[in-house]
Formats: C-alpha cells, structure tokens, sequence
C-alpha cells in the first residue's frame, strides 16, 4: 500500500465524471488499499478514487461507526428527513460549510471482488455517501450549497494559502509533499 496525492480543488480531474467500474482485478484493490491508506492518513471520513486521480467509480469510507468501500455505488434517500451540518473535504482543505444532505439513504454496489453491497445509512455515514458519489459524477460539495453560503465559502477557498499554491496543501511532519 501506499499514499496517493489528493488533488486539490482546481484540478480538472474533481469536475470530472468517472467511469463505471467493469474489471474487477487487482489493481483496483491495489487502488482501494491505497484509498484507504491515504485517507486515514489524512484523517478524512471518505475519499473518492477521483480525488486521487483515478476516474473510476469508488470510494471509501470510516465514519458512523462503519469503514469499507463500495465500487460503482448508487444512492437513493430513504424518506423525507434531511440534515444541515458542517461539511467538509480533503481536496479542498480546512474549509468547511454548512451543507444540506439527506438523513437516510440506501446504497448498492459491488465490493472489489465484485460481489453485490447493499445498506441503508443514516447521519454522517449517509452524508458521506452522498458526497463521495458527488464527487464522482464531478460535483464537489459547494455546488450543494445555499447562494450566501457558497459565496462565503468560496471566498475563503479564494484566500486561503493552498488555493494559490496547491504544492503546499498537504505536507507531512517533515514538511514533505504528498
């Protein structure tokens, strides 16, 4: 296993739509493994194979109590409940914003072996879902937010030290990049 490099908000590759998994082979877990690594690394509740270059359909994730991935996910909310909290997201880091998601949804998908998931979600884990698909059909969580609040919070990704060097977002104790 090793790190993957987050790309950072700006990089073509998080407004791009990723491709439906079809080969289930080992460099796909090569690729989970490695998404998992990273994320726990950096300490994130998910991270979508986008967010580290890779435009295949699959993320991991370890919040609500659950950790795992799911390849080719698709998501449907389950009632009419929904949730307003802090959102965030390793490619656009330390900011974060108030973002309305579905309380409860219901996944499919397939593991990296293949075979069929299927679970219901609720409160972070559901938010989690919701926002690692996002990311890969392209969207990233600021185009979910209410005017006000994405004019506020794209101003501080304006101003913020990464946006105008991404080479600086993410560097470990020793000051190495990743």
């Amino acid at each position: 296993m090793s790190l993957r490099r987050i790309r950072i908000f700006g990089d073509p590759v998080l407004t791009t739509p990723a491709e439906q998994v079809t080969d289930f082979d080992e460099p796909l877990g090569i690729l989970v493994d490695d998404m998992m690594e990273t994320m726990d690394h950096y300490r994130g509740a998910g991270l979508a194979a986008n967010q580290v270059g890779v435009l295949r359909r699959v993320f991991v994730y370890n919040c609500g109590g659950r950790r795992g991935h799911i390849v080719n996910p698709v998501w449907k909310h389950e009632g009419d409940e929904t949730q307003y909290g802090p959102e965030g997201c390793l490619s656009v880091p330390s900011i974060h914003a108030n973002t309305r998601r579905w309380m409860n949804v219901s996944v499919t998908g397939q593991t990296v072996d293949g075979d069929p998931v299927s679970f219901s979600a609720d409160g972070i884990l559901a938010r989690c879902i919701q926002h690692e698909t996002d990311h890969l059909d392209g969207v990233m969580y600021m185009r979910r937010l209410e005017p006000e609040i994405r004019k506020e919070t794209m101003a501080q990704i304006r101003t913020a030290e990464w946006f105008a060097h991404p080479e600086l977002a993410y560097r470990d104790k020793d000051g190495v990049k990743n």
